[in-house]
């Protein structure tokens, strides 16, 4: 019986949840300059953020899973899992630049650089296992919405950062 991954790709998945969801954890501070600012009424609860988030590195990892048992080359390999190193240091500087540094402008630029990176994985993904790109799909849609977001909140708090 065929195993569905083998292990030493499951720990470089796993090493990469782990890596950018505790890193963006500590670097997402939600102190008083946060909740000073006017959020959008359509803001979905802080408490929401965790759940997507988890569900997002969840469907992730299992993309990651079914491109690379779904006949990916040792080439196409390679490049999901620098696509994906590298989406996780855009994500895990998204909150540094938001959060940390309370720039919610820096932050928006950096954003586009992270929507890119998404995209990217889900155009690799594509013709290896068109599976593995609709599970990316939720990711590019999440960032997209924490885009406008993160524009709204610029538009009604300027000069906040």
């Amino acid at each position: 019986m065929k195993m569905f991954f083998q292990q030493k790709y499951l720990w470089l998945i796993a090493a990469w949840m782990v890596t950018t969801s505790v890193l963006g954890g500590l670097a997402t501070k939600l102190g008083p300059w946060y909740f000073s600012l006017i959020q959008p009424p359509w803001k979905p609860p802080d408490w929401a953020f965790g759940i997507v988030w988890t569900t997002i590195f969840i469907l992730s990892a299992l993309a990651w899973m079914v491109a690379f048992n779904g006949g990916a080359s040792q080439s196409q390999k390679n490049k999901i899992t620098m696509l994906f190193w590298l989406n996780g240091f855009f994500n895990v500087l998204w909150s540094v630049l938001y959060f940390r540094m309370q720039h919610p402008d820096w932050s928006l630029i950096e954003a586009f650089f992270l929507w890119g990176s998404v995209l990217a994985i889900i155009l690799v993904m594509w013709p290896i296992r068109r599976l593995a790109a609709y599970l990316m799909m939720p990711y590019l849609i999440w960032v997209t919405i924490a885009m406008c977001l993160n524009w709204e909140t610029l538009v009604l708090n300027p000069g906040a950062y």
